[in-house]
């Protein structure tokens, strides 16, 4: 899928589908959002919440200052309507913000869905204070384990290999791109959460929160109806999640 058909799928499903990476985060046996801003907690100075969707982490930092941007206006309606703000309707790729601003960055699930990582970590490091931190939880790799098959069997029931990322090296691989992008890397740890499918309501959510921009509508409704009826308070499926801290360098070279 070209660059192109991928940012109109991405706008249509998230128009459709707001908030639906925060309420799947709230079937987790703990939250991925707390995991993740807890290196930038209390820091000085403005915080940048990257692609943020319906602003989660606002919550989680209160007492700071804080800018959510996001290309979705959806996102940033549902956002608003929970009380979190300031929001701007921009692209990561051009943020409407002045030079060496931002003090802290805080990425949930979005660099593996730009298309261009280039001008992405440009822009961050444009925005960014001298010694300015980056943190950012992307999706990690299933492992061998015997759950991590569920999640194979439900992919290959829906007809596809693995899900939809048009930048997959952004996952695992993020914290070599952030190297090499001029960032030094503080932390860089891998975690696995529990995702429990308890009832019809959380099956529904579990399918509606993956980008399948090549399935059939027909196939996704089989699978949607298989789902449902497996889902129990004992059945649950393995989400691993990176988070990486990583921090530009105090002076510029």
């Amino acid at each position: 899928m070209d660059s192109g058909r991928w940012h109109r799928y991405l706008r249509h499903y998230h128009e459709e589908n707001a908030g639906v990476t925060e309420r799947l985060f709230a079937l987790l046996d703990a939250s991925p959002y707390s995991w993740l801003v807890e290196p930038i907690r209390g820091r000085e100075g403005p915080t940048l919440d990257l692609a943020c969707g319906s602003a989660p982490t606002r919550d989680l930092l209160a007492g700071q200052r804080w800018v959510g941007v996001d290309v979705s206006f959806g996102e940033l309606q549902r956002a608003i309507r929970n009380g979190r703000g300031p929001v701007v309707l921009a692209a990561a790729e051009a943020l409407p913000l002045a030079d060496n601003t931002i003090a802290a960055v805080s990425a949930a699930m979005c660099f593996p869905v730009f298309t261009d990582l280039d001008r992405v970590f440009a822009e961050l490091h444009r925005v960014s204070r001298p010694g300015g931190l980056l943190t950012a939880l992307v999706p990690s790799r299933l492992g061998p384990r015997l759950a991590g098959l569920r999640w194979l069997r439900l992919l290959r029931a829906i007809g596809v290999r693995d899900l939809s990322w048009p930048s997959p090296q952004a996952r695992d691989g993020l914290p070599g791109l952030l190297h090499r992008a001029g960032w030094s890397i503080v932390d860089n740890e891998r975690r696995v959460f529990r995702l429990e499918i308890t009832d019809p309501p959380a099956a529904d959510l579990l399918l509606d929160s993956l980008y399948l921009p090549e399935a059939h509508a027909e196939k996704l409704s089989q699978v949607r109806q298989r789902i449902r009826v497996c889902a129990r308070p004992d059945w649950w499926l393995p989400l691993p999640l990176r988070r990486v801290v990583a921090q530009l360098p105090t002076k510029s070279p």
